[in-house]
């Protein structure tokens, strides 16, 4: 098959004070007509800046030093600027990672299609603007002729990628760059994005560079796979090859940092110390450190490629040296003892440490000059929730939904001023919401919050040690100065940072570092709940098995419960005791993590699990497992539909769900579930029977 893009030898270079950071330091690959290749690694190894050093779209500080580029036998490299313009946006179009940074703010959905349309196709006025409702009418945005005339702020996430997409197609390229394209999204939307392009590419037979840290989207989305570590290209295989056999150190120690059922009760393993500096020199392999294979010739010689199949080669001195065995499963490669064994969690008991009973969280709208309330935003709208001592019960759902909203009315963050606020938050037998002043400040100490984003979160001006005694000087921990001083250095300890941390600045640790201090914060008021606000959402898979597992063996050690708020299922499968799915303000299906994420009955958990991308190694993408599509967008909390909130979406709607919203139906003593499908299921047969009907798309009975 003709290549279309051939990268040779491509090197680019970050000045900076001392010596320039190698951001790409010799990376060859080639991608064919008509194909996905796949370019995966964890953040900082130079992926992005390979895409930007394609189209020529470096940073002002980034040059690239040597290599050639060549679309289809010419050397992008060598065009002069004006001609390269002619390339971006018409040969090679890219899809940015954040589409809310990516897209102009001031200009229309509509302007900013029809700019790539006037410079690449010479299209203007209504012309152009046809064509703009054309394309975003392709990419699957609903109501194109409005959408063309609204802003970007106007849209939700999904429906900016899908504008971004539509931005891309404009000029009809035949290189697409899809960079992270899905990260931001849920899992429902992301489907939908990624069979898009699926789509999109059987149409236009054009190829596309995927840029992804996600194993599970690769794997159904690419046809060769290409691993970046520390500027360098380590493994480039076929799709089968990969995931069938993964060869390099570092590619393995990737699959076994996913986390996921298999591995429940397991600590995941984990990559140890840090990615090396990319502005030092180089006289061995760049893995040497971390690897658990490294011998003598590792750190002296740069390992050369090594083929061990007609579409897999990998730049390892271990595969050379033992080529004749190294094609066996990644599970038959000896690998150092993984850690502790932590057990799964035990039934709750009778009295739960957390109760919520019927929790509302209403947001009113004011508006005029007297601010008169004019609506509320009911972003949590009747939630009843337990969480034992020492246990884990995780939150799932769509962004909006009201997941952080619950966490924060727990947690007694939420002023009356802001929100209206009704139902009881109970903890240990004690309501929360009556409580105030000195009384409530003196139970916070024992429930805490892991925020989403540890850089935000931590106080930039404040040192490591001085953000760790802040909360134990306010709730009174610690006999004087001297005690919780070396509390500081124990919670340093159990964390897994150094003494030598506590008087360094935030800015100076890695993502995972920060979201370490972020958990020993949490500890230092000693707590017995802690909530947990996607505390690995932002991390790489590598970082997020440290984090894992540090959770784990705290809950093991300190009988920790946590309330764990995530959209990663995989981490829910590996973590979680019991899941609740949370659809619009209302939780719709709760029950033991095996119950709901093994036998999914609400259409909307269904719905939400089949979205989820899934390693399937050696499996051929065209057999992969049916998606169950969610038509339409989340309805607006300000006026959710009448009746069932699902109702609008679901493939299953009757006319009651129009009507009515359904009340809780018990499959088990540890499961319910709110539909109208189950308002007879009164035995575990008849629940059985529904399941089946809605795997295989059929209306039930």
């Amino acid at each position: 098959m003709q290549n279309i893009l051939e990268v040779e030898d491509l090197r680019t270079l970050i000045d900076a004070p001392g010596a320039p950071v190698r951001a790409v330091d010799g990376v060859t690959f080639a991608i064919r007509r008509g194909e996905t290749f796949a370019l995966v690694g964890e953040s900082g190894c130079g992926k992005s800046m390979t895409a930007l050093s394609i189209q020529r779209l470096l940073p002002e500080a980034g040059r690239i030093a040597a290599g050639s580029v060549r679309l289809e036998g010419e050397d992008l490299l060598a065009l002069p600027e004006a001609a390269m313009r002619d390339v971006r946006g018409r040969r090679i179009a890219m899809i940015f990672q954040e589409p809310a940074t990516s897209l102009n703010a001031v200009l229309t959905v509509g302007q900013q299609i029809e700019e790539v349309l006037e410079r690449h196709g010479g299209l203007r006025g209504e012309a152009a603007k046809r064509r703009a409702i054309e394309l975003l009418d392709s990419v699957g945005v609903p109501d194109a002729g409005r959408r063309v005339g609204e802003y970007p702020f106007q849209l939700s996430g999904g429906l900016k990628q899908r504008a971004m997409i539509a931005m891309a197609l404009a000029g009809d390229p035949e290189l697409l760059i899809a960079d992270e394209p899905t990260t931001a999204l849920d899992v429902t939307i992301q489907s939908q994005v990624l069979e898009l392009l699926k789509q999109v590419q059987a149409e236009r037979g054009m190829s596309i560079l995927l840029i992804s840290h996600d194993l599970g989207i690769v794997s159904g989305m690419a046809h060769r796979v290409a691993v970046m570590y520390a500027g360098q290209l380590v493994e480039i295989a076929d799709r089968q090859s990969f995931f069938a056999s993964p060869q390099h150190p570092y590619t393995r120690k990737l699959f076994e940092s996913l986390p996921g059922a298999t591995r429940r009760g397991d600590a995941l393993a984990v990559i140890r110390g840090q990615v090396p500096a990319l502005n030092a020199e180089f006289s061995g392999c760049r893995f040497t450190e971390r690897c658990d294979f490294a011998f003598a010739r590792c750190p002296v010689e740069v390992p050369g490629w090594t083929s061990i199949g007609s579409e897999h080669g990998v730049r390892c001195h271990w595969i050379e040296e033992h080529r004749d065995g190294a094609r066996r499963p990644l599970g038959d490669v000896a690998k150092p003892d993984a850690g502790p064994v932590f057990e799964p969690g035990e039934a709750a008991p009778a009295q739960p440490l957390l109760a919520l009973r019927g929790l509302k969280v209403h947001f009113p709208i004011r508006r005029g000059l007297f601010k008169r309330t004019v609506g509320h935003v009911k972003a949590v709208d009747g939630v009843s929730l337990d969480v034992a001592e020492g246990q884990t019960v995780a939150l799932v759902g769509e962004s909006g939904c009201g997941k952080t909203t619950v966490g924060k009315a727990i947690l007694q963050l939420l002023p009356r001023a802001v929100a209206d606020i009704e139902g009881a938050v109970q903890f240990d037998g004690a309501d929360l919401g009556v409580l105030r002043g000195e009384v409530l400040r003196a139970r916070r100490k024992e429930f805490q919050i892991i925020f989403q984003d540890p850089y935000a979160s931590l106080n930039p001006r404040m040192r490591i040690a001085d953000i760790l005694l802040e909360g134990m000087s306010a709730l009174g921990i610690g006999e004087d100065g001297r005690s919780r001083q070396r509390r500081v250095d124990e919670l340093l300890e159990h964390v897994g940072l150094p003494k030598e941390a506590r008087g360094r600045y935030p800015h100076e640790f890695s993502g995972g570092q920060r979201q370490r201090i972020a958990i020993a914060r949490a500890l230092a008021v000693e707590p017995r709940l802690i909530v947990c606000d996607e505390p690995t959402s932002a991390l790489d898979v590598s970082v997020q098995a440290q984090i894992l597992n540090l959770l784990e063996g705290l809950q093991r050690e300190l009988g920790l419960a946590y309330l764990f708020i995530t959209h990663n299922i995989s981490v829910v499968e590996y973590l979680a005791d019991e899941v609740a799915v949370m659809y619009l303000g209302r939780i719709v299906e709760r029950g033991t993590t095996a119950e709901v994420l093994g036998a999914p009955q609400h259409p909307y958990t269904c719905a939400l699990l089949s979205a989820v991308p899934r390693l399937e190694p050696g499996a051929d993408p065209k057999l992969a497992r049916p998606v169950l599509r969610l038509e339409g967008e989340l309805p607006s909390p300000v006026h959710p539909p009448s009746g069932c909130h699902f109702h609008p979406r679901c493939p299953h709607a009757m006319p009651v769900c129009m009507q009515a919203y359904p009340g809780a139906t018990a499959l088990s003593p540890t499961r319910s579930v709110k539909c109208w499908l189950y308002e007879d299921t009164k035995n575990e047969a008849t629940a059985v029977r529904v399941e089946k009907e809605l795997e295989h798309g059929v209306k039930p009975s």
